[in-house]
């Protein structure tokens, strides 16, 4: 389902990149966005249809942005501390764990600094 909707998200990705660049210049800062009598639209039909169709693909964009993101989440919950934590051996509280030494004996403890 996520390979699938990855998918789409970057076909629709493409062409609303496309769309924005079809559309014409305001500024005309570049010089390449005239409008020239040979179009296949009229100046006022082709903004409309590619404002529309800029509208629908941005709303697709956000949709399957929005899934994605969802998606991630639900498969990527955090589990408890206590749900992923080791089981220990009960022991009394405040005595200290011991490592082992080779000949199985536990090691020896360490000296304490002299009261004062």
């Amino acid at each position: 389902m996520e390979a699938v909707l990855l998918a789409i998200h970057l076909i629709v990705t493409i062409a609303l990149i496309g769309v924005i660049l079809l559309q014409r210049s305001e500024g005309g800062a570049l010089g390449i966005g005239g409008s020239g009598s040979g179009n296949l639209f009229s100046a006022r039909g082709a903004a409309n249809a590619l404002t529309r169709a800029t509208a629908i693909l941005a709303t697709a964009f956000f949709i399957t942005s929005i899934s994605l993101t969802v998606l991630s989440v639900r498969q990527n919950r955090p589990k408890s501390v206590f749900d992923t934590a080791p089981a220990q051996s009960q022991q009394q509280p405040g005595t200290p764990v011991l490592p082992k030494l080779p000949g199985g004996n536990a090691a020896p403890e360490l000296p304490t600094a002299p009261a004062r």
